[in-house]
């Protein structure tokens, strides 16, 4: 029975660091999530100024070619005035050319301020993009990082499998079932009995059953939670009776 207990034991530990080992490893998966969402954000910045620069910078090439067309339709009205033959006809085209002038003029208006915006978009578009070059710096430094440590984690979960493998060898079938059904629910699933209580669920036994577990050495279960539960002292008289 000692040695039984003593291969549970050296199970459970290997158990436990497997188990610390996922639980670590959950947070990697999340992490690179993250990071990937941090750069998607900074790549979204980037193109949103992008496209407000080709915008602009379309707008005011149309309205150029618009003031150029403009203008030339002025200047073949000026060298109609002459041609007029008539006073009205000569006052009518003129007022339309001094209104094509004062069209032209507000264009002229509207290039020059789509000519400041765009200036100030091209800055913010050199500012974006190197807030975005540093950002995938770091985000490249922190999935290098994440990565090595999830081979690291692969690594040592191999090593961890090949433990288990011989701390479970000298198990009998019946009881490594028993023991993987109540680690799968409970986590730790052999814990010892102080002061009558089981200190996997704190509940204390039945006087009868803790009695017995005193007696002598053996593995019970633990009636509140299914734990298997042993009273270390009985072991320990045991070995002492053995020596």
């Amino acid at each position: 029975m000692h040695d039984l207990l003593k291969a549970l034991t050296a199970l459970q530990r290997v158990d436990s660091e497997l188990d610390e080992l996922t639980r670590s490893s959950r947070e990697y998966p999340t992490m690179l999530a993250e990071l990937e969402a941090r750069l998607g954000a900074a790549r979204q910045s980037t193109d949103a100024i992008r496209q407000r620069l080709a915008d602009l910078e379309g707008q005011k090439r149309a309205l150029e070619e618009q003031l150029a067309a403009d203008r030339e339709k002025v200047k073949k009205w000026e060298a109609r005035l002459a041609e007029q033959r008539s006073a009205r006809e000569y006052s009518a085209l003129a007022r339309e050319i001094d209104i094509a002038k004062k069209q032209n003029e507000t264009a002229a208006e509207e290039i020059a301020e789509l000519a400041k915006q765009i200036r100030q978009a091209r800055e913010e578009l050199e500012a974006a993009e190197a807030a975005y070059a540093e950002v995938e710096n770091e985000v490249q430094a922190d999935r290098a990082r994440i990565e090595a440590a999830l081979g690291e984690t692969s690594q040592k979960q191999a090593e961890l499998n090949e433990r288990r493998k011989e701390a479970a060898a000298s198990i009998p079938p019946q009881m490594l079932r028993r023991y993987d059904l109540i680690h799968e629910r409970r986590g730790n699933a052999l814990v010892p009995v102080l002061n009558g209580a089981c200190t996997g669920c704190h509940m204390s036994l039945p006087p009868q059953l803790h009695n017995l577990l005193r007696s002598r050495p053996r593995l019970d279960t633990c009636p509140s939670c299914g734990r298997l539960i042993y009273v270390p002292s009985a072991f320990e008289e045991q070995v002492e009776g053995q020596v």
